[in-house]
């Protein structure tokens, strides 16, 4: 370890599980202040305890949580240093099966999740004349999708388009704005939801073959929160595998 975070306060906002508990579990390593921010009340707190850190219950789709998750990271420590936006839904749904409000509450939880993020992240983060604003974007919208992913998809492309948009308007303030787009990611969601067939040919479509973890995609998240990203701004790591490379499936090159 080498406390690449030591001093700066994080608030990650769904980080009881999966990519996010990821996250706050890599940050914590590299002795960042935490406070998490999740739906979900008993395992967002479980997570906190483990990592020492503070939790609020946020539905980050209102602004009101939003503000109340900054709130509280000022109150523990008195500033605020990196923000993640990481909560994310993504039921399966396809396009003439989705409701409109289906379709609100993927856009409210995913993409004005993050505005909110940000929207309430910005004056502590001027007034500090620093910040690292970040913000867990996907391979599937701005690259790929499938079918039952319209409305999820649709979001991740506007997160993107958010991104680059957020880090032109904050750049005067001292704050970089960034994402990273995962691709197939082993959550624990994945696993009980998945079976051994479906996880099997996701792997079998990636060069690298294996599906990530969400350590893979927290360090490209530290590295974006360290100083080492200090003159990378509006942008976004791909952490896939190589997936998005091949031309086709039969890619794979065989030794002699």
């Amino acid at each position: 370890m080498t406390a690449r975070l030591k001093g700066k306060v994080a608030l990650i906002i769904g980080a009881a599980r999966g990519i996010g508990k990821g996250i706050a579990q890599r940050f914590a390593e590299e002795r960042a202040q935490l406070v998490l921010a999740d739906n979900e009340d008993e395992a967002g707190r479980a997570t906190a305890t483990e990592l020492g850190a503070g939790f609020i219950l946020t539905d980050i789709s209102r602004m009101t949580d939003a503000e109340a998750a900054v709130r509280l990271a000022l109150e523990l420590h008195g500033r605020l240093d990196i923000v993640v936006q990481n909560a994310g839904i993504y039921p399966w749904q396809l396009i003439e099966n989705t409701s409109p409000e289906d379709w609100d509450r993927v856009m409210g939880v995913n993409l004005r999740g993050c505005f909110n993020a940000a929207r309430a992240a910005l004056a502590p983060m001027k007034a500090q004349g620093s910040g690292r604003m970040l913000f867990t974007s996907s391979i599937t919208g701005p690259h790929v999708t499938s079918p039952g992913h319209g409305h999820y998809g649709a979001t991740k492309a506007g997160i993107n388009g958010f991104i680059r948009s957020a880090a032109l308007e904050f750049a005067g303030y001292g704050i970089t704005v960034n994402g990273v787009e995962p691709g197939n990611i082993l959550t624990e969601a994945i696993q009980m939801h998945r079976g051994p067939t479906f996880i099997k040919n996701m792997e079998d479509a990636i060069p690298l073959g294996r599906l990530g973890s969400p350590r893979d995609v927290a360090n490209a998240f530290l590295f974006l929160a360290s100083d080492d990203a200090s003159y990378i701004t509006g942008t976004t790591i791909v952490v896939d595998g190589g997936q998005l490379l091949p031309e086709g499936a039969d890619f794979h090159l065989l030794p002699p």
